[in-house]
């Protein structure tokens, strides 16, 4: 078997892993916001709530689609489309045992594939012609731009001390220590970034309860809502994945694996205890709060680097 088709056929096994746990990550969320907030229905339906996310599945699929009689139309189809086409990619960069495809500038990679989601999210909001989607995807993209500049900057700080850009590395050097005890701040700040990143609660202003919408999604149906909700939950399960491989990779895969399911459970956790954050102070915390701490502690990371390889 070539190279080619090896590395092609271990990401098409991966991708049907990741469809796959979306939907028991649904079931996983509905049982723990059930035990959280004592509702008992996605708990017992069925033999234990098991068929739940499936059936839903089903139930968006074949239901009929409706268009706006004053929608972009290409836009409209391609947006939710895109938008699970890019979250798919961004898997390729997760160095697995089973996963083939190794990037050597993964980490580049993965800023290019959430900055390209923004242009998804603007899209399923403004092709619909709809003043609600609108407002909802302005929300969402100016939340999105406000975390991924700070995010950046909390990604190069690891990226200057090991000074290599791949996932890959992220395995080799925390063979000895997890960064999670040297990076310390910067993982805080990028977990908080990462609910932000995924539009998941405290930070999910994309919805609008002033308007009772669902925010950008809002005139989505059938196949369409289906692929956007398909997308965001990959995502959040890509970015619970990709702490545990950033702050505590090691030789264990198992370890890997558990923190990454506890980080998925930690979302649902999040959107159980706490309440909507008010959208001014989000942009006080991101721009004024969050930006200028980035830049201390990349400031600090670079001075350590250059300590570290001139000195030792």
């Amino acid at each position: 078997m070539t190279p080619f088709i090896s590395s092609f056929l271990s990401y098409l096994f991966l991708l049907l892993g990741v469809l796959i746990s979306v939907a028991f990550m649904i079931l996983f969320e509905r049982k723990v916001l059930g035990y959280i907030q004592l509702r008992k229905g996605p708990n017992k339906v069925g033999l234990s709530g098991i068929l739940q996310s499936f059936s839903d599945a089903i139930k968006l699929f074949i239901k009929e689609q409706f268009f706006p009689s004053k929608l972009n139309f290409l836009m409209f189809l391609l947006s939710p489309i895109l938008s699970l086409f890019v979250i798919l990619m961004l898997w390729m960069v997760i160095p697995c045992f089973f996963n083939e495809v190794n990037i050597i500038y993964s980490g580049l990679f993965f800023f290019c594939c959430t900055s390209f989601g923004v242009y998804c999210l603007i899209g399923s909001g403004w092709s619909s012609n709809s003043n609600y989607s609108l407002i909802g995807a302005i929300r969402g993209v100016a939340q999105t731009i406000s975390y991924e500049v700070s995010m950046a900057l909390f990604f190069l700080s690891i990226i200057f001390l090991i000074n290599c850009y791949s996932f890959t590395y992220f395995f080799i050097s925390q063979m000895s220590i997890w960064f999670l005890y040297i990076f310390f701040p910067v993982f805080i700040c990028w977990f908080v970034s990462m609910l932000a990143e995924t539009n998941r609660t405290p930070f999910d202003f994309a919805e609008g309860e002033s308007e009772l919408v669902s925010g950008f999604n809002v005139e989505y149906g059938s196949g369409g809502f289906a692929l956007l909700f398909l997308s965001e939950y990959a995502s959040i399960i890509f970015m619970s994945f990709l702490v545990s491989l950033m702050f505590f990779s090691s030789s264990s895969i198992f370890i890997f694996l558990l923190l990454g399911t506890f980080f998925c459970f930690f979302f649902i956790w999040v959107r159980g205890c706490y309440p909507r954050y008010r959208y001014d102070k989000l942009m006080y915390l991101a721009w004024k709060t969050y930006l200028p701490c980035s830049l201390f502690i990349m400031s600090f990371y670079i001075i350590l680097n250059i300590f570290i390889f001139n000195f030792f």
